[in-house]
């Protein structure tokens, strides 16, 4: 499991420093023998400063987890930085944005945090308590207590501001103190003269785990344990901790008893030490509880587990697994149904520090369209990975240059074939974006159109492994030529697509998680354009190829229509002029998309006839052809059928038509293809392209599940 180690050490990260500052702080050890323990446990372990910072920081951590995924948690340490109730901060943070964390939650943090409201929450409970009155202002009537008087902070811990008065000048100079220091409510309470023992509490329901009784020892001068003593070190201690306390057996189980009401009667959740007194006739007095005890090494709370047979490895880890029974119903949080489910899952889903590694890599790993370098290079490691995963290549099905194709032992006839592409296809000499990450997105030079894709191909296989991959009806087929229209790979894609039960293609989901079932066509045309050269300023007859272009170009616009889901334009023109005139030719490129093949035909007859209604030495011939992904009943019939998948496990899904063409137009129309299987992505072919986090774990785990399902 993830745990994130949350505390405050050194960091000021707030938007004001404003308000009352916190004195407490954990110390570099401490922090890092808690972060030891957690690993020595088997978890991957991150710490954080619980200051602004801490939601991106967790977020890139602990992304949204998936149902059924087991989450990250907070082991929560931070004491706050300023301000009122300042345990509750990090915990109503943590609340906020839905990750579960080791503590109390920002009520019982609070109720602990008042002591005067600690202790009404005692009485109203039966639980003993001394006798208090609360000072507001300085305007105070003298409390019909007797002396000696504890004095304190209304709302704060680490005995900050305590002091025991004898009289009432004395009572009268701490009150004031208090309420200038701190500005806050003093508490005053009876001072209970006696031995002062704690009680470490772990757990929670009806009957937490209670460690044995701890008590403190003064060597000198008046037992109550200030601030001066908790921060002591070396000779200055005078106060040490006896574990367990030289108590009465019957004693020891009251004290025990007291301090578990205590933790209930404030709804505390998973740790606590209850402070107690225990006066000479052996009645005891609950002082106070600290919600969140110090895991200090030295600390009476870790000692107390020790002697309960808890080491620090222990006692920490033990404190993650009280969280999860508290947040899932068992020490490890649930999966789904069946152990077999659970395992697809969590063979997925533990992995996606790896995955996300993976796509890095393959990222940094160039192939541009026409990279023959970087796509070889690719092409090697892909299929490396799917040898080592057991799929068999099929030299006689692809020529090993644009076009590569995998199956298992089990052949895919009759099964699915999955295509993604292996190039990135993008044109230019612009440097290549880099892999970056933010909480919620993964940016890089192809990461959506081609590196996701393929990592969640990688990573679907490799939780099948278990699941008898080999018996799969299965194949992969990946080309090296979707930036350059499918020119070389499209025959083989055809011929191999009429061979399986289903085809799906790994382009990028498209925004709210939905896959396409029907794709425009889309045909690519070269216009040309020939006139006479003249010189600058001077006039002939007619007009020059680029402004007769520039009169024709609206015309071929007002030929799209959205109603008919056509459209015409020209994406770009190349001018070809001698030094000092006028171009004399020009290339223009004409794009058009259309839904069906009757269609485009049609589109490009009314192209022609635009381009015959003036005089000119033209010529229009054709690039390239990306056919349409037919809305046909097979297809919607596979998109239910992933839906349906999607639905038992949980994850988001849906189906739509799109615009852009894909090499789904090129499977054979008996053959049902679903295409956008690959993690939702966007500002695709731009050096800003994305792809989300919680998707590339999403569709890794759809794909797996789909294919599973079609064994």
């Amino acid at each position: 499991m993830k745990i994130a180690v949350i505390y405050n050490r050194q960091s000021k990260k707030v938007i004001n420093l404003f308000g009352i500052p916190s004195r407490e702080k954990y110390g570099l050890t401490s922090i890092q023998r808690v972060v030891a323990a957690l690993e020595q446990g088997g978890h991957q372990v991150a710490a954080f400063e619980g200051d602004k910072d801490l939601i991106p920081n967790l977020e890139g951590f602990m992304p949204r987890v998936l149902k059924g995924e087991i989450p990250g948690m907070a082991l929560n340490l931070a004491y706050g930085i300023q301000g009122q109730a300042r345990y509750t901060h990090v915990p109503g943070i943590l609340e906020m944005v839905g990750i579960p964390y080791v503590g109390s939650g920002p009520l019982g943090h609070s109720l602990a945090l008042d002591k005067v409201v600690a202790k009404m929450l005692f009485i109203q409970n039966n639980v003993p308590t001394p006798e208090f009155a609360v000072i507001e202002d300085e305007n105070f009537a003298f409390p019909k207590l007797p002396y000696p008087l504890i004095v304190k902070p209304k709302n704060e811990a680490v005995s900050f501001g305590l002091r025991i008065v004898y009289n009432d000048d004395e009572l009268r100079s701490a009150a004031l103190s208090i309420l200038k220091e701190f500005g806050q409510a003093v508490l005053v309470e009876r001072y209970i003269d006696g031995r002062e023992i704690n009680v470490g509490v772990l757990g929670n329901g009806n009957r937490p785990q209670v460690f044995p009784v701890a008590e403190l020892l003064f060597a000198e001068g008046v037992r109550i344990y200030t601030e001066v003593d908790k921060k002591a070190k070396g000779e200055n201690k005078r106060v040490s901790v006896h574990v367990p306390a030289e108590l009465d057996p019957d004693l020891a189980a009251r004290a025990q008893d007291l301090a578990r009401r205590a933790f209930l009667a404030l709804g505390l959740y998973d740790c606590a030490r209850v402070d107690i007194r225990l006066d000479p006739q052996g009645n005891l007095y609950v002082l106070e509880i600290n919600s969140l005890p110090s895991l200090g090494e030295n600390g009476s709370y870790a000692r107390a587990a020790a002697a309960a047979g808890l080491d620090f490895t222990a006692l920490v880890n033990r404190l993650v697994d009280v969280a999860s029974e508290r947040y899932f119903g068992t020490p490890t949080p649930p999966g789904l149904a069946t152990v077999a489910e659970t395992d697809l899952l969590e063979g997925i889903t533990q992995h996606r520090d790896r995955i996300e590694a993976r796509i890095q890599e393959r990222v940094a790993r160039g192939s541009r369209t026409g990279d023959s370098i970087g796509v070889r290079a690719t092409a090697e490691e892909f299929n490396a990975c799917l040898c080592e995963l057991g799929l068999e290549p099929r030299e006689d099905a692809c020529d090993g240059r644009s076009v590569w194709l995998h199956e298992t032992p089990a052949s895919f006839h009759g099964g699915t074939l999955v295509i993604a592409n292996l190039d990135v296809p993008f044109v230019g000499e612009s440097a290549s974006a880099g892999f970056r990450r933010d909480p919620e997105w993964l940016y890089g030079e192809g990461v959506a159109v081609s590196r996701a894709p393929l990592t969640a191909i990688e990573f679907a296989l490799r939780a099948l492994l278990g699941r008898g991959l080999a018996e799969h009806r299965l194949g992969i087929l990946t080309y090296a030529d979707e930036g350059d229209d499918c020119r070389f790979s499209a025959d083989i894609i055809r011929r191999a697509s009429q061979h399986a039960a289903r085809v799906l293609v790994m382009r990028p989901g498209l925004g709210g998680d939905r896959a396409v079932s029907t794709r425009r066509g889309l045909r690519r045309y070269r216009l040309r354009v020939e006139g006479k050269a003249r010189r600058f300023g001077t006039a002939v007859p007619g007009r020059d190829p680029l402004q007769w272009l520039m009169e024709r170009a609206s015309e071929l616009s007002a030929l799209s229509s959205s109603e008919a889901r056509l459209s015409v334009d020209i994406a770009e023109i190349r001018t070809s002029a001698y030094p000092m005139l006028v171009p004399h030719r020009v290339d223009a490129t004409v794009v058009v998309s259309y839904p069906d093949v009757d269609s485009g035909t049609k589109l490009e007859s009314r192209i022609r006839e635009v381009l015959r209604r003036d005089e000119a030495t033209w010529s229009f011939a054709p690039l390239s052809d990306r056919p349409p992904m037919a809305e046909r009943a097979g297809n919607l019939e596979l998109a239910e059928r992933v839906r349906a998948v999607a639905q038992m496990w949980h994850l988001p899904f849906g189906h739509e038509g799109s615009v852009l063409p894909s090499v789904a137009g090129l499977v054979p129309e008996h053959v049902p293809v679903l295409c956008g299987m690959g993690p939702v992505g966007a500002d695709l072919f731009t050096e800003r392209e994305g792809v989300s986090r919680v998707s590339v774990v999403q569709r890794t785990l759809l794909l797996a599940a789909t294919l599973n399902a079609f064994r």
